[in-house]
């Protein structure tokens, strides 16, 4: 059971029958909201403290990730200029 103040109460159902609603179904579907909220903030701290814990571009157990991707990228770029000018097209 869950005690409210009669100001509480009275902007309570107001607010239900605005909604064409029950004061307990209004009651749930706000407690849900909150408890929705509340869940997803927490699930966004925890995500700002593993970045916080481990910086995205930071090398770790598999090496520096940034690094290996642009050279991954250069090697990419200098094998399609190298295909290109064997197939006779001209550099742009």
């Amino acid at each position: 059971m869950v005690q409210l103040n009669d100001r509480l109460l009275h902007l309570l159902d107001r607010h239900a029958a605005r909604r064409g609603i029950s004061r307990s179904a209004l009651i749930r579907t706000a407690l849900e909201d909150y408890l929705r909220r509340d869940q997803e903030a927490m699930v966004g701290e925890q995500i700002v403290e593993g970045y916080k814990r481990l910086p995205p571009a930071r090398p770790d157990e598999w090496g520096d990730l940034e690094r290996l991707t642009d050279n991954a990228s250069v090697d990419l770029l200098h094998r399609l200029d190298v295909e290109e000018n064997a197939a006779g097209h001209e550099q742009w």
